[in-house]
């Protein structure tokens, strides 16, 4: 084996885009700081082949899997029954674990895994002396949802007895499990706040062509992923169909998962209107942000990293289910000076999204927040990182640590 220094991430990546943009931002910073270091991306995302990638970051790409709306799961598209895609996807991930034998091990908001499938490559790691990490996003879920599904996970004798470090990449200001989560008191030492992911402009010109984005300053309208994003796009698209003399235009970015049918009908609803133009999917996504001068969105996570990057004005307009992140982070955010909130009430008016999208551009994000405090997560990360990348004894490096401790 090598003596480069090695990280392997894990990213089940069920749906959506935001766990493997969250892991690749991670992998380009981590990098880009240390040239000795290469990185490993197991994910489950069956996209993940539209971006590209730094030299020294590669990935391995596990069957995929998606979450059906009562919770089950099911292969994305092998005839498998869900049992054995998930012990394929697990002998992957181990397999690849003992021949890569990473000094650290970073695993993305699933304690255990996809259905505890990388329990057994943590345990194998820990007998190693791998460093093993848990990544969490600012805010899961409601508190006494995320405290039932963990129950229900049995997660907390992992984070208990297999993690090291449990990163959060957010801060306390919006959301601090250690005082709104209950039992968490015996893994409080291995907690730690990285601050949220600054994003910067790729290189790269976009992948979308110029001819499709708007030619003059234009509102960002995003959905993410965009499997659950069709009622912001159509609540949009009324309000631009209501009032015609809308000051700015827009451009609709629907992502890669929305419903082929509606997204289809979206872009015929676009293309009948002179200020709306939209596209399905960019993979040099911030360059659509920095050029525009306001974003609309559902506030997940990697987007709301985003709007605080290039501070724009941002209109979130929350989902609620399945989780309540969105709706938790939108809210705290809010009350910060961050963002504005529009609670999606059902009804959806037209004329109430017309009057949001007028006044957007002219809002201003509260000044007397230190963004370079708020968005110091990758530089956190990369200090966190660093004692445990250069080739060492790697049971001596754990077991020193646990005296000091």
């Amino acid at each position: 084996m090598s003596s480069a220094a090695r990280l392997l991430i894990y990213s089940h990546d069920s749906f959506g885009l935001g766990h493997l943009r969250r892991c690749r931002a991670i992998a380009h910073h981590l990098v880009e700081r240390y040239r000795q270091l290469s990185i490993l991306i197991l994910s489950g995302s069956p996209i993940i082949g539209s971006f590209d990638f730094k030299a020294r970051v590669d990935f391995v790409r596990i069957p995929g899997v998606i979450k059906l709306r009562n919770g089950n799961y099911t292969p994305l598209s092998l005839h498998l029954d869900i049992e054995q895609t998930l012990a394929m996807r697990s002998s992957i991930i181990q397999h690849t674990a003992e021949i890569f034998d990473p000094h650290l091990f970073l695993v993305d908001k699933e304690p255990l895994g996809l259905r505890g499938e990388v329990e057994d490559t943590l345990e194998m790691l820990k007998d190693r002396g791998t460093r093993l990490v848990l990544g969490l996003r600012d805010v899961m879920d409601e508190p006494e949802l995320l405290e039932q599904e963990w129950r229900r996970k049995n997660v907390h004798p992992a984070l208990r007895d297999l993690y090291d470090e449990i990163w959060i990449y957010g801060l306390p200001e919006i959301f601090n499990p250690l005082n709104e989560l209950s039992g968490m008191d015996p893994i409080a030492d291995k907690m730690a706040f990285t601050g949220y992911l600054r994003r910067d402009v790729p290189k790269a010109p976009p992948d979308a062509s110029e001819n499709e984005l708007p030619s003059e300053p234009y509102l960002l309208v995003t959905t993410g992923g965009g499997g659950d994003g069709e009622d912001l796009i159509d609540w949009v698209l009324s309000a631009y169909e209501c009032r015609s003399d809308l000051p700015h235009p827009a451009l609709l970015v629907f992502g890669p998962f929305m419903n082929r049918e509606r997204r289809q009908a979206f872009h015929e609803r676009a293309a009948n209107l002179d200020r709306v133009h939209a596209i399905t999917f960019e993979a040099r996504f911030e360059r659509l942000v920095d050029r525009a001068i306001g974003v609309v969105a559902m506030g997940g996570y990697n987007t709301f990293c985003e709007i605080l990057s290039f501070g724009k004005p941002a209109l979130i307009v929350p989902r609620t289910r399945p989780r309540r992140e969105q709706l938790l982070r939108a809210r705290r955010a809010e009350a910060l000076g961050l963002v504005r909130v529009l609670a999606d009430d059902g009804k959806r008016a037209p004329d109430t999204m017309a009057a949001e999208l007028a006044t957007l551009p002219s809002w201003r994000p509260n000044p007397d927040i230190d963004m370079s405090a708020f968005l110091g997560g990758l530089d956190a990360i990369a200090t966190r990182v660093r004692p445990w990348l250069p080739v060492r004894n790697r049971r001596s490096a754990n077991a020193s640590l646990r005296q000091t401790a």
